[in-house]
């Protein structure tokens, strides 16, 4: 917290500094015997009527009386390395968009309104990466009638918690009545030491998911438009290990080279072959085709919910570097 040359707290924000990362102490309970202090870090999306609204890396809004406040102080913005390679949020959410298209997409302004016949919160939701080029309300209007000529519920996806990422659209959209319904992270890591973590023996790559991979896929009833989004990216390889019956694999993978990056998704396991190391089988085999190709880096998707997922993906090395969410339009 912000010290004086006397050794006081100070508050050295204000109504000016809406938008910047900040660092703020507040009392609570003030004028009690059990009053504490509690330390909030993140971006200051609003101050009105005497309250401070502060968005968290995870997305959460907290809400200060400024009266409350001993102490805060503008902090530089999160740094774009973390555990692995050095990345900022624009280049992530392109390369992540890359490995996962619509069937058809518009824009406004800098936003992408994308769409692929409800396949997935990804492949249906609006990506603002810049402005819209017209005032907020009219560019949602816009991005609620775009969906609903398609029969879909409108969606943005917005991400938190690192350089360059949108707690002030957050903020603005839960002003307008969209319910954030779900948050996941982006996390990335070095690829190397993921090709080099397991043999990748019995491992089959292929350029298409078949049927035996679609088997073990968690989506049943995989559509074609479902397909074509699975196959879509600038390189794309599917890892299956064979069953031991001649069925459904016993775990299947994806990965989409796009560049220097490797994106890894739909890492499953048959539930009766847990805990056998499969899922890292696989990613090691899909690390080294992407090495191959010329990657250095990976990312992954992984929501707040799936712990052993989580566990999975930090013991191979991998960090969080930001949250993303989706905003649903209003009912």
């Amino acid at each position: 917290m912000e010290i004086s040359a006397a050794g006081r707290l100070e508050v050295r924000i204000t109504t000016a500094d809406v938008g910047k990362r900040v660092s703020v102490r507040c009392l609570t309970e003030a004028g009690t015997a059990g009053g504490k202090f509690t330390d909030t870090v993140g971006v200051l999306t609003s101050w009105d009527a005497g309250v401070l609204v502060i968005t968290r890396k995870s997305g959460e809004s907290v809400r200060i009386d400024a009266s409350s406040l001993v102490a805060g102080k503008v902090v530089p913005a999160a740094p774009a390395r973390r555990r692995g390679p050095a990345a900022g949020y624009e280049e992530l959410a392109q390369v992540a968009a890359r490995s996962w298209r619509p069937l058809e997409s518009a824009r406004l302004g800098e936003w992408e309104l994308r769409a692929a016949a409800g396949f997935t919160r990804r492949a249906n939701s609006v990506l603002p990466l810049g402005t819209p080029g017209v005032p907020l309300d009219e560019a949602l209007d816009v991005v609620r009638r775009w969906y609903g000529e398609r029969g879909l519920p409108a969606y943005v996806q917005t991400a938190t918690g690192a350089e360059g990422t949108q707690e002030l659209l957050c903020a603005e959209l839960e002003r307008h009545g969209w319910a954030r319904e779900v948050t996941a992270e982006l996390w990335i890591g070095a690829l190397a030491p993921l090709a080099d973590r397991a043999e990748a023996e019995g491992v089959v790559l292929a350029r298409e998911a078949d049927e035996a991979w679609l088997a073990r896929y968690q989506r049943k009833g995989v559509s074609e438009v479902a397909l074509k989004v699975l196959e879509s990216g600038p390189s794309v390889w599917f890892a299956s290990v064979p069953g031991e019956s001649g069925g459904a694999p016993a775990a299947i993978g994806r990965c989409v080279v796009d560049g220097r990056w490797a994106g890894f998704a739909a890492v499953e396991v048959d539930p009766a072959q847990r805990r056998r190391g499969l899922a890292t089988v696989v990613m090691a085999a899909l690390a080294g085709r992407a090495l191959e190709e010329g990657a250095s880096a990976a990312w992954l998707q992984v929501e707040e919910e799936n712990t052993g997922a989580r566990a999975l993906y930090a013991g191979m090395g991998f960090a969080a570097h930001h949250a993303y969410h989706h905003y649903r339009e209003p009912s």
